[in-house]
């Protein structure tokens, strides 16, 4: 029997997109469901996430923003080095870490570094940036597939799923091995278009692996609408309204950012 689970990282505060996937997964045939953090950052009313990660029971991995937070932390421990990033970073964790309540704090510092599952025989590890550290930025273009390889020898998994980047992407490995960012749910992939992304990942009885990437529509007009009324920077709205990131584009790869317009 296939197994068939989903995965989703970077909810941002995007409590439509995350309700929207919560519908759309189970209709694909996923038996489960499981979130690879940074569950603030970036949207509005960062409190409206966690009822419905509680009342679906999704398990979590805790993302930077997750033990930021948590732990009353100064910053996001998003790992920019460029002022510009910086400073767009800091106007969205100071507003996430003003209204998230004190009892959703509490909760997301408790929240595991990984999870581990066996589909069909096969070990996935989930986590939020790599196994080696919370907030790594693997990227599609210039991430070695030996670096890849030894990351999956080292953590002794077959398959590594993380998130971080905000960028969906997926490796089939020379020794047989995968590693898969599923991208995120807060905000496009900076691809001109309006919806998000999350991954399936199925595993047959012969452990066959396939991986999709699924785009997620949900309501970004309304998503939108409540930033502008929580006065959240334009910047953020307009990567919301037109699929392109304003924002945060210095870390990205040379050839991560020319797929955008910024």
């Amino acid at each position: 029997m296939t197994e068939r689970v989903a995965i989703f990282g970077g909810v941002y505060s995007n409590h439509l997109a995350l309700a929207a996937l919560l519908e759309d997964a189970p209709r694909r045939g996923a038996a489960r469901i499981f979130c690879l953090g940074d569950l603030g950052a970036f949207g509005p009313h960062p409190d409206e996430v966690f009822p419905l990660l509680r009342e679906a029971q999704i398990p979590v991995v805790q993302g930077n923003y997750d033990n930021s937070v948590g732990n009353n932390l100064a910053d996001c421990q998003c790992g920019y080095t460029d002022a510009k990033d910086n400073y767009f970073a800091r106007l969205s964790y100071d507003y996430t870490f003003a209204n998230t309540a004190p009892e959703n704090k509490t909760w997301m510092r408790d929240l595991p570094g990984e999870i581990r599952l066996n589909l069909n025989g096969v070990r996935v590890l989930l986590c939020h940036g790599s196994p080696r550290r919370m907030n790594e930025f693997l990227w599609e273009t210039t991430t070695s597939l030996a670096f890849l390889e030894r990351l999956c020898q080292d953590f002794e998994a077959d398959i590594i799923v993380g998130t971080h980047t905000g960028l969906h992407w997926h490796r089939a490995l020379p020794n047989g091995k995968h590693f898969i960012n599923c991208g995120a749910i807060g905000r496009p992939a900076n691809d001109g278009r309006t919806c998000v992304w999350y991954a399936l990942l199925s595993i047959d009885e012969k452990a066959s692996v396939t991986v999709e990437f699924i785009p997620l529509e949900y309501d970004h007009a309304r998503l939108a609408s409540e930033m502008r009324a929580e006065n959240l920077p334009p910047e953020f709205v307009a990567t919301i309204e037109t699929g392109w990131w304003t924002t945060c584009l210095e870390v990205l790869p040379m050839k991560e950012r020319a797929r955008g317009v910024f």
